[in-house]
C-alpha cells in the first residue's frame, strides 16, 4: 500500500491559492482599466479576460500532453513561470497592448497548472481521498478569489492615502507609478509567483503514473469522439458555464459603478469577492444536493436560482444588485462539475481524451465578458448583461437531452444523516 503524503497535498492546497489569486482579480480591476487607458468600448475591457482564457483552450491538450512526456516538477515549474514573465512584462510596460499580451501568457501557464495538480492530487493523496481533495482545493480556489479583492482594495487605497509608506508598501509605492496604482498587483503576483517556483524547485514530488481517465489518448481517440455529436454539445456546455461565470464575475463592478454609482474599491471589488466566496459555499451545499438528488434535477434547480437572481441584480435596487450577484455565484457553483461528470459518463472510453476536449471549452470565459462588453457598446450594460440568461438556458437544457450511462449515486435523507454521524 502507497504512503500518502498529505505535506505535498497542503503544496498543493497552496498552489490553488496562488493560481485563484491571480487568475481572477480581472472582475475589480476593470473599472481601473477603462478609465486609465481611456477606452471608449466597453468591448476593449472584454479584450482582457478574452487574451487570458483564449491561452487556456489552446494550452489544455498540449498541457495534458506535456504532463506525459515530462516530469512533473519541470511542467509545474513552467507553468509558474510563464505567469512570472508575464506580470513583469506588465509592470515595466504597463499599457494596454501589453496587459493583453501579459494576460494570455499567463493563461497559458494556468492551464499547464490545472492540467498538472490533478493527477499529482490522486497520486500525493490516494485514490481513495481524491474527491474529498477536489473538493477542498476548490474551496481553496474560492477563498483566494474571496481576497484577492480586498487586497488589491486595500493596496490601492493605501498608495493613493498621500503617506509616505515604508518596507513592502513603500517599494511598491517606489516601483508602481502614481497614476495605476493597481499596477502594483502584478509586482505582487510577481513575488509570490518567484517564491512558488522556489518552493517547486527545492521540493521532491512523487512520481506520477496517469490513471486511463487522467490519459490524453491517441489522435484517433479524438477522431471517434468528434463523431459524437453529443461530445459537441457538452463541450457547448462547458462554454457556456464559463462564459456565464466570467460574463458576470467580470463585469460586476462596472456595473455596480454605471447603474448605482458605487465605488469599485469599496464596493465592487468586495461585491465580486463574495461572488466567489459564495460559490465555495454553494460547492458544499451542491455536495449534499447531489447525494440526495439526480445531477440532472440539481441542475435545473440551480439554474432557476441563477436566473432570479441575475434578474434581481440587473434590475432590483442597489442594495438588492449587490446582494444578489454574489447569489449568482453561490447558484451556478454546482455546474461545472454536473457538466464535466454528466459528460464523461456519456461515453464509453477515452475518458482522458474527453476532457481535453471538454477542459478546451474553458475558452467561453474568453467569449462571455467580450460579448456582454460588445453588447454593452450598443445597448448598455444592464440589457448587455441579460445575454447570460441565455448561456444559463442552455447549461439547463442538459440536464433534458443528457443521457448518462451512469447516473450519480443517491441515499435517503436519513442515509446521509447516518453516514455522517459515522
Amino acid at each position: 500500500m502507497k504512503q500518502h503524503n498529505y505535506a505535498i497535498v497542503a503544496l498543493i492546497m497552496g498552489f490553488w491559492f496562488v493560481i485563484s489569486f491571480i487568475t481572477n482579480i480581472i472582475g475589480p480591476l476593470i473599472p481601473d482599466i477603462i478609465d486609465n487607458f481611456r477606452l471608449s468600448h466597453l468591448a476593449l475591457a472584454g479584450f482582457i479576460p478574452m487574451s487570458f482564457f483564449v491561452a487556456y483552450g489552446i494550452m489544455s491538450i498540449p498541457a495534458g500532453l506535456m504532463i506525459e512526456r515530462f516530469s512533473q516538477k519541470a511542467v509545474l515549474a513552467v507553468g509558474f513561470a510563464l505567469p512570472l514573465v508575464g506580470s513583469l512584462l506588465f509592470v515595466f510596460e504597463p499599457t494596454f497592448p501589453v496587459l493583453l499580451a501579459s494576460s494570455f501568457i499567463i493563461g497559458l501557464g494556468m492551464a499547464m497548472l490545472q492540467t498538472t495538480i490533478n493527477p499529482l492530487t490522486r497520486v500525493a493523496g490516494g485514490g481513495e481521498n481524491f474527491a474529498f481533495f477536489s473538493v477542498l482545493g476548490q474551496l481553496v480556489f474560492g477563498a483566494a478569489s474571496f481576497v484577492s479583492p480586498l487586497v488589491y482594495a486595500r493596496l490601492v487605497g493605501r498608495l493613493t492615502s498621500g503617506d509616505a509608506l515604508s518596507g513592502f508598501m513603500g517599494l511598491l509605492q517606489a516601483l508602481t507609478p502614481a497614476s495605476l496604482p493597481w499596477v502594483s498587483l502584478y509586482w505582487l503576483f510577481a513575488a509570490i509567483l518567484f517564491v512558488t517556483i522556489v518552493v517547486v524547485l527545492c521540493v521532491r514530488f512523487p512520481l506520477v503514473e496517469l490513471s486511463e481517465e487522467e490519459r490524453s489518448g491517441g489522435w484517433h481517440s479524438y477522431r471517434e469522439l468528434l463523431r459524437n455529436r453529443y461530445v459537441y454539445l457538452f463541450f457547448f456546455g462547458m462554454l457556456a458555464y464559463t462564459a456565464t461565470e466570467q460574463g458576470v464575475a467580470n463585469w460586476i463592478s462596472e456595473f455596480l459603478r454605471s447603474y448605482h454609482g458605487l465605488d469599485p474599491q469599496t464596493v465592487g471589488a468586495p461585491t465580486v469577492g463574495r461572488f466567489w466566496g459564495y460559490m465555495s459555499v454553494g460547492c458544499l451545499v451542491g455536495l449534499f444536493a447531489l447525494k440526495l438528488w439526480d445531477s440532472k434535477d440539481v441542475l435545473k434547480v440551480s439554474g432557476a436560482l441563477a436566473l432570479a437572481s441575475l434578474l434581481a441584480a440587473l434590475f432590483g435596487s442597489s442594495g438588492v444588485a449587490v446582494a444578489a450577484f454574489p447569489a449568482v455565484g453561490f447558484s451556478i457553483s454546482v455546474m461545472f462539475s454536473i457538466i464535466m461528470s454528466t459528460a464523461l459518463n456519456s461515453v464509453e472510453r477515452y475518458h482522458g481524451s474527453f476532457a481535453g476536449i471538454l477542459c478546451t471549452g474553458i475558452a467561453g470565459g474568453a467569449v462571455g465578458p467580450l460579448v456582454v462588453g460588445w453588447l454593452g457598446d450598443l445597448f448598455g450594460l444592464r440589457v448587455a448583461l441579460v445575454f447570460i440568461c441565455l448561456t444559463i438556458g442552455y447549461i439547463v437544457s442538459i440536464a433534458f437531452w443528457a443521457r448518462p450511462l451512469v447516473s450519480n449515486r443517491r441515499m435517503k435523507l436519513s442515509e446521509l444523516f447516518k453516514k455522517l454521524r459515522s
